[in-house]
């Protein structure tokens, strides 16, 4: 088949999806089914970071001031790659973007292994970077679900890719000492094993987006636009959106301080355990609990954001991450019982957070430019989770991890005081 078959073929099936909006719901929900596919791997993949990541910079470099900076890299990783996946989505469509992301961060995880084994910390920040890519495409993923959802089915598209996450990212730091087992049975440190795994998860994740995600649903969504425009419709998918940089920004916001405060606590609980004698098994139990919180509460956030409001649905992730801040701070080192408690709130808080932000994103942007600016967004999401990892580690060197996290908890609350601004500025 030359070129221009292929093209005109192409063109024929976009154009049997633009006249039929029964092709157009199918579309949405085998997109919905093939992302949540690949997001059970995904957060396999990305839970090996969190779980590990501090620990084995502790164990290479000695200290524990420097002990963020695993999650710094690889967070600062996903910064770069969130808009290349951004760029790659908008011209390729999200098949291209996703798959290239996930198999480029699966890279990274095996590099993180290689480092372990011959003790190279320069290495091992090296490929932490390039780690980053898997988190980065992992947090892009859940746009993918919005490209043919109408206004109040957006949240909840969002919400359902983030539920499959959990599968993975629950068993990811449960499978700690496993994979640690599994590793040292092959000559590789044990600290390296949740790496193995990432690897192995991140490429599975973006190999089944490769095969699987057709046809492309951002290009089907760009023709639906651009069909209703000439015949100026104006159903609810695919109608013309203008660009609302008021609501961009807000809904950045209220993504980048979430992203912040629940890396800066999340990122320093291993090593505040450790140094309360908590083993790796119990540091991956409340690991477990926190990423279980980010993500299973989605599909019922999702249907709240939609049905009570972007708004009242990110004041309540303020509040919530306050109190997790406070808990956290006040919680016994050796008890784990608070931790949990602690940690789940902060997953929550920030799920509340991301998907409120989310779906104010989407609403504020156009087809034609949606995957570029929301790349562009999680760009300064994953600058602002760095930032807080790598700030996490200094600050409790020279305070405490009690401080860190009533700094976090009266830091997020500043969510509160943006969405009211945005809100008045609607009225």
């Amino acid at each position: 088949m030359n070129n221009k078959t292929f093209e005109k073929s192409q063109s024929s099936l976009v154009q049997s999806y633009v006249r039929s909006t029964e092709k157009q719901k199918a579309l949405y929900k085998r997109t919905l089914f093939v992302v949540s596919i690949s997001q059970i791997f995904g957060g396999a993949g990305l839970a090996a970071g969190v779980t590990v990541g501090a620990l084995i910079a502790q164990q290479m470099l000695g200290t524990d001031a420097y002990a963020g900076l695993p999650t710094a890299l690889f967070t600062l990783g996903s910064a770069g790659a969130a808009y290349s996946v951004g760029k790659l989505s908008q011209r390729y469509g999200r098949r291209t973007g996703l798959s290239v992301g996930f198999i480029i961060g699966g890279l990274g995880a095996i590099g993180v292994i290689i480092a372990a084994i011959i003790n190279s910390i320069l290495l091992l920040f090296a490929s932490l970077l390039i780690y980053g890519a898997g988190t980065a495409t992992n947090l892009q993923a859940r746009y993918a679900g919005t490209d043919l959802a109408n206004s109040k089915q957006r949240a909840t598209a969002i919400s359902m890719t983030m539920v499959f996450t959990t599968f993975g990212a629950v068993a990811g730091p449960n499978l700690v000492n496993v994979m640690g087992s599994f590793a040292e049975s092959v000559g590789v440190p044990s600290l390296a094993g949740p790496f193995i795994l990432a690897a192995a998860a991140y490429i599975l994740a973006g190999l089944v987006l490769f095969i699987l995600l057709r046809p492309e649903p951002l290009i089907i969504a760009k023709a639906i636009e651009a069909a209703k425009q000439k015949h100026h419709e104006s159903e609810e998918i695919g109608t013309s959106v203008h660009t609302n940089k008021r609501g961009i920004f807000v809904g950045a916001t209220i993504m980048i301080l979430t992203q912040i405060v629940m890396v800066a606590i999340m990122t320093m609980t291993p090593v505040h355990m450790s140094h309360h004698g908590h083993g790796l098994g119990t540091v991956g139990l409340v690991i477990g609990f926190h990423i279980g919180a980010m993500y299973l509460p989605s599909l019922f956030t999702g249907v709240l954001v939609d049905k009570l409001g972007r708004i009242t649905m990110a004041i309540a992730s303020g509040v919530t991450l306050l109190l997790a801040g406070l808990i956290a701070a006040l919680a016994p080192g050796d008890s784990m019982t608070l931790l949990i408690i602690a940690l789940s709130l902060l997953g929550l808080g920030w799920n509340f957070g991301l998907i409120s932000g989310t779906a104010l994103l989407v609403d504020s942007t156009e087809t034609s430019t949606r995957a570029k600016t929301q790349g562009t967004v999680d760009v300064l999401i994953a600058l602002s989770g760095a930032a807080g990892g790598a700030l996490s580690g200094m600050i409790v060197a020279g305070t405490s991890f009690s401080t860190l996290s009533v700094v976090g908890g009266i830091l997020s609350i500043l969510l509160i005081p943006v969405v009211i601004w945005y809100r008045q500025s609607k009225n």
